[in-house]
């Protein structure tokens, strides 16, 4: 058997290629340790930042096309709209040149002999000596239409004259009061400034005085608390030296002495002597023995618990510690194993891609023999 080259055209190249950039790429992002464990993309990142601004540049491209093609379909409207009135007003002023041309009102028969057209036929026949057949005014004519039209066009006009005189009033009334509108409101808007500057003024002066209100305040607070604080130390100072000058202080047996009254035994007053007989202070030392002695035994005995306590927590932390040995020996052990495996994955991968490439560009028989194929088959 031999080797046949299959044809492989430029698109099927490129495509090839750009899998296997992607390929490499994922093998520098899989087989790279700090991304592989930190787990961050930062090309992806900016890739996705990236195809968002250019989504919302299309977006906005896009609703300037809609505005622009609606503006031009508005313009587009509004040029029908006036090409359709200059039509109608076409139309009219045809029809209106039709009319004076060729629809004449001296052009027809359907003139009295009292008309007063210019180039309508008179008669000069009386009327009650024509015949049947030479009438020309039936009754129930309107024998005055004209003078009635030239009247009706004369009260028109005068309406009309009225009606536009009426107008121009009515506007400049309106127009007088658009103005006097106006100059309320400026004068609103003018006396409303003024005010505004009269109330911040007002509210600054507040302020100001607010300010000094409070600062007085707390002048007169802090000399309150200076004068007391001064009363509290002159206080303090008497009280002190009162003790120091006391008999207690001064250790004045004659003042701590008490007489018998009563039949009491004699005595000592204790807040003005402090002072102790031999028999008292030997029973104090004895006593101050015999605590200090049991207090030495109950350290002894918790030096004792102490040692005892810390043999116990050594053994359990050199038995943690040899715990976590074997469990990093362990974990080693299986990262060793993992490394192991993915090298021999790694490794299979690219003998796989290798007889890929050898077969897609190194293929040359393989592509002569599709070649003679193609032409038997022609």
């Amino acid at each position: 058997m031999y080797k046949v080259d299959l044809p492989v055209d430029q698109s099927t190249r490129n495509a090839v290629e750009r899998c296997k950039a992607v390929e490499s790429a994922r093998k520098e992002r899989i087989f790279n340790p700090r991304l592989r464990v930190m787990g961050l993309d930062l090309q992806a990142l900016q890739q996705q930042v990236q195809d968002r601004k250019h989504q919302q540049h299309l977006e906005r491209q896009r609703d300037k096309a809609y505005d622009f093609l609606r503006l031009n379909q508005d313009e587009a409207l509004v040029q029908q709209d006036n090409n359709e009135k200059q039509r109608h007003a076409d139309l009219q002023s045809d029809l209106t040149k039709f009319w004076s041309t060729f629809q004449r009102v001296e052009d027809s028969r359907d003139v009295g002999p009292h008309s007063d057209l210019k180039g309508a036929v008179t008669l000069s026949v009386p009327e009650s000596e024509l015949g049947p057949a030479s009438m020309q005014i039936f009754e129930g004519e309107d024998q005055g239409a004209e003078v009635r039209r030239k009247e009706q066009m004369k009260i028109t006009e005068r309406n009309l004259r009225t009606q536009k005189e009426d107008n121009e009033r009515r506007r400049m009334a309106e127009q007088h009061k658009d103005t006097l509108t106006g100059l309320g409101l400026m004068y609103e808007g003018h006396r409303s400034a003024e005010m505004c500057e009269l109330e911040e003024e007002c509210r600054r002066a507040s302020r100001i005085a607010l300010d000094n209100y409070n600062h007085a305040l707390a002048t007169e607070q802090a000399e309150r608390k200076r004068e007391e604080h001064r009363r509290e130390e002159r206080m303090n100072l008497a009280e002190m030296w009162h003790t120091a000058t006391s008999d207690m202080m001064m250790e004045c047996a004659e003042a701590a002495e008490r007489r018998p009254r009563g039949g009491r035994p004699p005595g000592v007053l204790t807040d003005r002597w402090k002072g102790m007989s031999p028999a008292q202070l030997s029973a104090i030392h004895k006593e101050r023995e015999a605590q200090c002695e049991e207090k030495q035994k109950q350290q002894d005995k918790e030096r004792g618990l102490r040692a005892s306590f810390g043999l116990q927590l050594l053994r359990s932390s050199h038995a943690a510690e040899e715990e976590e040995q074997r469990e990093a020996e362990l974990m080693r052990q299986k990262r060793v194993e993992m490394d192991l495996n993915n090298r021999l994955l790694a490794k299979e991968q690219q003998t796989q891609q290798e007889y890929l490439d050898k077969i897609l560009y190194t293929n040359k028989p393989t592509k002569d023999y599709f070649r003679q194929f193609n032409t038997s088959s022609r």
